[in-house]
């Protein structure tokens, strides 16, 4: 990243990182959105206080961080507060999930939604505190993301207003213990600072490296330290999991001290110089000077290489549901690691170019003063500093039950995270639901919810409150409880509705129609009250047929007949049934007032039943014949009706047997069309005569066509 000269800004903050190697003291100024870096000062540690990125010599790391501090006040004036990280070692992930009944309940709300996912959080917990290798009795809850949300045991987007039997949030949680918090306020506090505000070193990394917009992407970023390595997975737009390995830089400082018998101050500085120089130069603790090519070094170093390559890709995969991710950033100085990037990327079968350092250079509006070295190792005290900046992590108290909880302020505080943090069960914050009801409903079985409890009611500060109410310091919460549901109960005229007797007319005479209905087999009425176990069968059809059959009114059956030796329903000549002046079918639905009659049977002849099967047996030929119109047809089939040849004048009945086979289609002859006219001769006709078409002459048995002017012309 190019270095800039900049002018001090306005806003000064300072902030640690405190590591296991050694202490980063940062200023950092800030106006409008872009930072800059005005002073860094790093101090390695004099003995090993830290390890695994956790205090261990409370006063040994106070001395360190004292000296920091005294060396930005002789350049920035007095300090008093101070913004730090808690290590990424310390962060606990675990998933949780909550259903719950929603079934008969009123529109799902924002208030129940967030109930919801403080009990998948709460179960989250419980999980956490159950695994056999926690044994920490206390966690703070310092952020959760929903995974999905489900409806009916399917994914939604939303469950605002959603209506069903189920509704599920699944949710992953991260958790701090309180142990590491109080370590770092006992070494501030001998350093006389004040925590100002406290971020989580991978979401201070990953704040500054991977903004929103990119955390669609499937990405882990691994900071890699002297102690940690710790690991973050972004994807679907949020940070879905964090994780460490207790192994990172020093594993190779050690591997180098053991070979070449070297202290592990000076292991450190070997190994530093092996990305830069072609040979090393150290001394041994017997005070023998040895040289040594970088390859030859390298060569040496590469098993504990290919070790922590492997932890940190084992440890990729297990945050990432057992596969690679898209890509992978690796920041800190142990990323520096000769070859590390390319092992890494052959356990995670990535291409080269998907495993990257990233140094300095990939953050934006972000300025350095000159003096200060660019490497990856500042990626995360910047991120640190900004990060507290942007999302600073405040203390905060509240009464909760007259009891005294202490919160984190990643972000604005609720009623429900003092709730959360109060370990206050989430069926607290409902009444128990009533005891339900098993009905068989006509051979079905049924169940009657018992009625769901009520919500607690919140009171923050003595005034009603919900969960999502934003909450300050010093705020008093109190949580009555709600009341329980009433067991279910219920009348048949809830089961099955209102049922109430219609009147009908039906062919000049009145009818009732009532519903039937037995309970138990006894026949009971519509608001007879019904018992757990009870089998109840109804009927109260008003469609046409039912009442027809009911009154013992016999149904016209459709018009049947059997047409090459297949079924069809002559819909035009099946009865209908009049209501008022309208032709209903069957299964109408009959009103309370209705008058029904009942239609007149006709029968169809053979030609009526073929036009409406729409067959292609019949032929037409349009002529003129001494002027006059006249329209030829010729049936082009050998029609059997029950076994007997017919023509199409012939009347079917419903059951009959029609047989139509095709023949072969002859053209009309001048002599047929006799058969379509009342032809006789003129009394004073001459015996002679002509026969003309289209005004030329033809015989009585020559073919004419459909546009053809036929006429007889008699001598005189």
């Amino acid at each position: 990243m190019t270095k800039k000269r900049c002018v001090i800004l306005s806003n000064k903050l300072f902030a640690l990182d405190i590591g296991t190697r050694s202490v980063v003291g940062i200023i950092l100024t800030e106006q409008d959105g872009r930072y800059h870096v005005a002073d860094l000062v790093t101090i390695e540690h004099k003995e090993r206080s830290m390890i695994d990125g956790q205090i261990h010599n409370i006063v040994s790391v106070a001395a360190v961080i004292s000296e920091i501090k005294y060396i930005l006040e002789e350049r920035h004036g007095t300090l008093k507060k101070v913004s730090v990280a808690a290590a990424g070692r310390a962060l606990k992930t675990m998933e949780g999930s909550m259903t719950i009944d929603i079934a008969g309940t009123s529109l799902f709300t924002s208030e129940d939604i967030n109930r919801l996912e403080l009990a998948a959080v709460q179960q989250a917990q419980q999980k956490l505190l159950s695994s056999a290798s926690t044994t920490d009795d206390y966690y703070y809850c310092v952020g959760y993301s929903v995974l999905h949300y489900k409806l009916d045991g399917d994914e939604i987007g939303s469950l605002i207003d959603q209506a069903g039997r189920t509704a599920t949030a699944e949710v992953i949680a991260t958790f701090l213990p309180r142990v590491v918090v109080e370590s770092l306020l006992s070494a501030l506090m001998r350093a006389e600072l004040e925590m100002e505000a406290l971020t989580l070193e991978p979401i201070a990394a990953i704040n500054v490296l991977i903004p929103p917009s990119m955390r669609r992407l499937n990405v882990a970023l691994v900071d890699i330290g002297a102690g940690t390595s710790d690991i973050a997975i972004t994807n679907n737009n949020t940070v879905v999991s964090y994780g460490m390995v207790p192994i990172a830089g020093d594993e190779i400082t050690e591997a180098l001290s053991n070979h070449y018998l070297l202290d592990f101050p000076v292991a450190e500085l070997a190994k530093r110089s092996l990305a830069t120089e072609e040979t090393i130069t150290v001394s041994d603790i017997l005070g023998f000077e040895q040289q040594a090519a970088s390859s030859e070094v390298i060569t040496i170093i590469k098993p504990s290489i290919e070790k922590l390559a492997s932890c940190i890709a084992e440890e990729i995969k297990r945050l990432n549901n057992s596969k690679s991710p898209q890509a992978v950033m690796v920041v800190g100085g142990g990323s520096l690691t000769p070859l590390l990037t390319k092992e890494l990327s052959i356990r995670l079968d990535l291409p080269e170019n998907r495993v990257g350092i990233r140094g300095l250079d990939a953050l934006s509006d972000v300025t350095i003063s000159e003096g200060i070295v660019s490497t990856p190792a500042l990626v995360t005290p910047i991120g640190i500093a900004i990060a507290a900046r942007r999302a600073p992590i405040h203390y905060m108290s509240v009464i909760v039950n007259e009891k005294t909880i202490r919160l984190f302020e990643l972000k604005e505080m609720t009623v429900g995270d003092a709730l959360l943090a109060a370990n206050i069960k989430a069926r607290q914050l409902y009444g128990k639901p009533g005891l339900g009801m098993s009905i068989t409903l006509n051979g079905g079985l049924m169940t009657v919810p018992g009625e769901h409890g009520r919500p607690s009611i919140i009171l923050l500060n003595g005034k009603p409150a919900s969960t999502i109410d934003f909450i300050s310091n010093g705020d008093e919460i109190a949580l009555e409880r709600g009341l329980d549901g009433r067991d279910a109960s219920a009348t048949i005229r809830d089961l099955i509705g209102d049922y109430s007797p219609i009147e009908v007319t039906i062919n000049g005479r009145e009818h009732t129609i009532l519903p039937s209905i037995e309970c138990n087999g006894i026949p009971v009425g519509l608001d007879t009250a019904v018992n757990d176990r009870d089998e109840i069968y109804y009927s109260h059809s008003t469609k046409l047929n039912d009442v027809l059959s009911e009154i013992g009114i016999e149904n016209f059956d459709p018009f049947e007949v059997y047409v090459n030796n297949k079924s069809v329903i002559l819909e035009n000549w099946t009865p209908q049934y009049i209501v008022g002046n309208m032709p209903v079918p069957l299964d109408h639905r009959l009103k309370d007032g209705d008058e029904v009659r009942l239609g007149t049977q006709t029968y169809p002849s053979v030609g009526e039943v073929i036009s409406s099967l729409e067959k292609s047996t019949l032929t037409t030929a349009s002529i003129t014949f001494n002027g006059e119109p006249v329209t030829m047809t010729n049936i082009g089939a050998s029609i059997l009706l029950n076994g007997q040849r017919v023509d199409t004048s012939t009347i079917v009945r419903p059951g009959d047997q029609l047989i139509i086979q095709e023949t072969v289609q002859w053209p009309f002859l001048f002599s047929d069309v006799f058969l379509f006219i009342d032809y006789s001769l003129p009394k004073t006709a001459s015996t002679s005569y002509q026969l003309l078409r289209n005004g030329e002459p033809i015989g009585f048995n020559d073919p004419v066509y459909s546009g053809d002017a036929l006429e007889i012309r008699f001598g005189t």
